[in-house]
C-alpha cells in the first residue's frame, strides 16, 4: 500500500516537474520576442521628411530604462535632424564632420547630427511601460533601408545595444537594431485615394498592428495548449501506472498438488 503511493508520487514528480517547466517557459515567448526597440512606422516614403518614432519598452522588472542613445547611420547621412520635448526626459544631440558634403535645398551641408540621446529627469520608463521618442527626419534617401543603433540604459547600471542584423529575413537576432524602411515616393499624378489620406494610413496602420499583434500572440497559445495537453495526458498515464496492485507482502508461493505416491 505505502509503496504503491510512493511510486505514485515519484512519477508524478518525474514527469509533471520537466513539462511544467517547459509550460512555463512557452508562456515567456511572447513577451521575449516582441520587447526590442523599434522604429514606429517601420516604413517612410523616400526624397522627403517624416516623423518617426522610436518606442522602447522596459524589458526588466525590478529596473527603469534612464537613457536612449540613437546613433543614425554613416553612411547615410541625414540632413534634418529635428527632436520634440519629452515630458521627464532631457535630450542632446552630437554632430559629425563629413568629408564629403550633401546637398539640401541648394546648400551644402558638411555637418550633421550623428546621434541624440533622451535621459531620464523623472524615472524613466518603467516594469511593464513603454515609451516614444519622435525625430523629425529628412531628406530621406529615395529608397534603401536606415539601419539605426540604440544603446538603452538601466537604472541598475545595464546597458543593452540593439544594433545587430540578421542575413536571413527568417531569423530575427537576439538584439536587433531598430530598421526603417524606405518606400520610394508615388509618381507626381497619381490619383489619390483613401489610404493616401492620413486617415487611410492610420486605419491602415492599426490594421497592421492589430494583425501583427494577433499573428504574434496565436503561436504561443498553440504551444502553451499543446503542452498543457500533453502534461495532463503524461499525469494520467502516471496515475494509471501507479495504481497497479503490488504483489502481497509475506505471501507465500504453494506448490503444486501432486497424485499419491505408493510405498
Amino acid at each position: 500500500m505505502f509503496h504503491n503511493n510512493s511510486s505514485q508520487r515519484g512519477i508524478l514528480a518525474r514527469v509533471g516537474l520537466p513539462i511544467g517547466a517547459a509550460v512555463a517557459a512557452i508562456l515567456t515567448l511572447p513577451g521575449l520576442a516582441q520587447a526590442h526597440v523599434t522604429v514606429q512606422p517601420g516604413t517612410a516614403e523616400g526624397g522627403g521628411f517624416s516623423v518617426v518614432a522610436f518606442r522602447v519598452p522596459n524589458e526588466r522588472d525590478n529596473a527603469n530604462t534612464t537613457q536612449l542613445r540613437v546613433a543614425l547611420p554613416e553612411a547615410q547621412p541625414i540632413g534634418s535632424v529635428q527632436t520634440t520635448p519629452v515630458p521627464g526626459w532631457k535630450i542632446t544631440t552630437a554632430t559629425r564632420h563629413l568629408d564629403k558634403p550633401i546637398e539640401m535645398f541648394g546648400e551644402q551641408l558638411d555637418t550633421v547630427v550623428s546621434e541624440v540621446t533622451w535621459t531620464a529627469t523623472a524615472g524613466g520608463i518603467r516594469p511593464g511601460q513603454f515609451q516614444d521618442f519622435d525625430l523629425s527626419l529628412g531628406q530621406l534617401p529615395e529608397s534603401g533601408d536606415l539601419v539605426f543603433s540604440a544603446l538603452q540604459t538601466y537604472s541598475s547600471g545595464e546597458k543593452v545595444n540593439w544594433n545587430q542584423v540578421s542575413t536571413d529575413p527568417a531569423v530575427e537576432p537576439e538584439h536587433p537594431a531598430p530598421i526603417l524602411s524606405i518606400t520610394p515616393a508615388k509618381a507626381e499624378g497619381t490619383t489619390v485615394t483613401e489610404q493616401d489620406t492620413g486617415a487611410g494610413k492610420d486605419e491602415q496602420a492599426t490594421s497592421t498592428e492589430q494583425s501583427n499583434q494577433g499573428s504574434d500572440s496565436t503561436l504561443p497559445l498553440v504551444l502553451s495548449g499543446a503542452a498543457l495537453a500533453i502534461s495532463l495526458g503524461a499525469m494520467a498515464l502516471a496515475w494509471r501506472l501507479g495504481r497497479r496492485p503490488a504483489p502481497a507482502a509475506g505471501a507465500v508461493s504453494m506448490p503444486t498438488p501432486r497424485g499419491d505416491v505408493n510405498v
